[in-house]
Parts: C-alpha cells; structure tokens; sequence
C-alpha cells in the first residue's frame, strides 16, 4: 500500500487541475473554440524575444561545459546579475551573489526553504485566500497549516487573527503579493503591522518567525500601485521567485531563492538551502535557463495587454451583476460566487462550457476564480456564457 498520506491528499487535490481535465474533455465534444477555459496560469503570451535569442545564441554558441553541474546554489554570475537587479529594483546594496540560490521554479524554492527551516509539527501561517499547493508544500517536510482567513467583504488579512492563530510552534508565514486567486497587493502600512504583530510574537514565545513572501507576479501590476519590498520590512525574510510570468516560462522551472542579509544566522542558514536543494533532488536549476534568463532580468513584461484582459473582465462580470474586486495585479480575477456553494456553482458553469475554479480550493468559500491569461479571443466569445449564467442566478433579467 502506498503512502496514506499521499492517498489522503489525492482526495484534496487541486481544483484547478480537476476543472482542467474537464475541459479536455468538452474540448474533443465541442472543440477548443467553444470552450472558454479559464482554469489555469498558464499564459498564452510567449517569452520576449531577447529569451528566445539568449536561447539561439547559447545553442549555437555550443560552449563547452554548458550542460555540466555547477555549484548547488547555481552558476555564480547568474546569481550576482539576480542580486544587482533585486538591489537596482529595491534601492539596497546589500544583496549579493551568496544571497542567492536558482532554483526549479518558485514551488521549488518554496520546498527548500521550508524544508530548512521547518522541525516536525511546527507551524506555518497561511493567508486565505491562498495557492492550494501551499499546504501539500508545508506537509512535504512535516510542518502544519494555520490558516488566517480576510476581512470581511475584503482581501486585507484580518490582523486580530493572525496575532491570535500564533503560537509557539509557528515557525513562518508565507506572505503571496500580488495574490493568486485575488489579484490583491498588500499595502506597506498592512506588512508593516504584519512584522510588528510577528516581532512581537517572538519576543512573547522566544522564538523566531521566519517571513517567506512568494512572488512570481511581482512584475504583474496595474495602475502604478507599487510593490513593497519585503526585505525592508522583515528583517527574518526570503523572497522565493521564477519567471514563469514574469517571463512566460512555465515549463522551464527556473526561479530563485533570495535571502535578506540581515537575517540571524546568515552563513548557516545560507549552507543549509543548498544543502536542501541537492537533497531534495533539484540539485540545481537547469543550467541553461539559468543563462537564458541571466540577461532578461530588466526584460519588462507586456503589462497593457494584461491590464486590457483584466478590464474588458471586470467589466463585464460587475455589468452582470457579479460583486468582485478590481485585481491591482496577477492574472486573476476573484469574484462572489452568486449562491453560497461555490462548488455547485462551477459545475453549473460548464453547462455553457465555462471553466472556472472555486474559492473553496484557495480557502475561501464563496467565491470562484477567473485566469484571464487566455487570448482575447477567448474572452469576448465566453461573455454571452456569461451572461447566460448571470441569468440562471437571477443576477439580470
């Protein structure tokens, strides 16, 4: 018999993937043009070309050694060129090469981290509404979830709850800005009220809490709101990252660890990452997209036509009568599901060939989420699905 836990999780897993596999199957009955799949963050935009020729000229360069290991942590002038591009992005100068460690993508960075930082039973604080995988991610190295749901009728993490949901097992909070499923970006003044409630907590239980902020949209802003930097408000923080959106490589795994120079026990906390990278079985990020995106770091990502897509959406959902909150960033919009069984919802969705995912899968009941990295196409054919749905809910007339 296989793992229980694992047969456990199965019974849990992901919602996005389940309503994907659904729609594979309306695409072979109705074909893909008639089925508006709003499931996954998989973009439909393609890297920028300097990704692409980086690629060419790496090929056809054909130099020796390309496809080698290198140190656990990644190639050394990969890691200085993501150091000076978090200090040109932040305003510091304290990041260096050593701070950082590439790595398989985001959800890669985040296992090592935890996996490093986490003894059996302790606790992770996760914000709701969150990336499901978070909690399969905590479980892998034998921590435990303690969820802190949103303020009412906002995404704002309720703070009374937090301080209260901290305890002394807690050991870190993953902190997700911009937010997947919500398009929310915390404010400065809420991550500054964030550090104050977990300083407090430390100096209360005589322990540390580590912040860990997961930021693969971080390049996926609208309207000039600007990104605090977390390094500047938790001394006891790392940043996990990839450039899957950022520059449309998904398939390629490749992200990166960045460690706050300020953080106590620096050196070790430094030798155990890579210690875990290799041990986990990364054992390093692929080599050649290291390189490839070494020198697409600055490379700026096609904003406007997300901004346009998240527009003609919000738009349209709130002229149908769907209550939602305007997105400051992502790819996602997260709206009230119109009855209070999400679930249920979603399945009446696809009666119009509509996919969606429901809140339930991010902790949040209520709702649904729509991944609006599809083509333009798609988006103005599924209005009339819709606003067929609006009418099954009495939303219009």
């Amino acid at each position: 018999m296989i793992s229980e836990s694992v047969v456990n999780n199965l019974k849990k897993a992901s919602w996005i993937r389940a309503m994907f596999e659904e729609g594979e199957k309306l695409r072979k009955i109705h074909g893909a043009d008639n089925v508006y799949d709003f499931t996954l963050g998989n973009p439909d935009h393609e890297p920028p070309a300097s990704v692409k020729e980086a690629l060419k000229d790496i090929v056809t360069e054909d130099k020796p050694g390309i496809h080698r290991y290198m140190n656990n942590a990644g190639y050394e002038d990969v890691r200085q060129k993501v150091a000076d591009h978090l200090n040109k992005t932040s305003g510091l100068s304290s990041v260096s090469s050593q701070h950082i460690i590439m790595t398989c993508g985001a959800a890669g960075a985040l296992n090592v981290v935890l996996k490093t930082i986490l003894n059996p039973g302790e606790e992770v604080i996760i914000l709701a509404p969150y990336f499901a995988e978070y909690i399969f991610y905590v479980g892998n190295h034998g921590g435990k979830v303690a969820i802190v749901p949103p303020e009412k009728d906002s995404f704002k993490p309720d703070l009374k709850i937090l301080e209260s949901s901290i305890t002394a097992k807690t050991k870190a909070i993953i902190i997700n800005s911009p937010n997947n499923p919500s398009g929310y970006i915390y404010s400065e003044e809420t991550l500054k009220e964030m550090s104050a409630i977990l300083e407090k907590k430390e100096k209360e239980y005589n322990t540390t809490i580590y912040a860990i902020s997961d930021e693969p949209y971080y390049k996926l802003v609208y309207d000039n709101v600007k990104l605090p930097f977390l390094f500047k408000l938790f001394k006891k923080s790392f940043i996990v990252n990839s450039f899957s959106k950022s520059l449309a490589l998904p398939g390629e795994r490749i992200g990166y660890i960045a460690v706050n120079p300020e953080i106590p026990e620096l050196d070790l906390i430094l030798e155990s990452l890579v210690f875990c990278n290799r041990t986990l079985g990364y054992v390093n990020a692929p080599a050649l997209f290291q390189k490839v995106i070494a020198g697409s770091l600055d490379e700026d990502i096609d904003i406007e036509s997300y901004k346009q897509r998240r527009d003609i959406i919000f738009d349209n959902l709130t002229r149908l009568g769907f209550s939602c909150i305007k997105p400051q960033g992502t790819f996602y919009i997260f709206p009230k599901s119109p009855i209070e069984d999400d679930i249920q919802f979603i399945k009446h969705a696809v009666k119009y060939n509509l996919l969606l995912v429901p809140g339930t899968g991010f902790g949040l009941p209520g709702h649904f989420r729509i991944s609006y990295c599809v083509s333009m196409d798609t988006i103005k054919k599924s209005i009339p699905a819709f606003e067929a749905l609006a009418k099954d809910f009495n939303l219009i007339k």
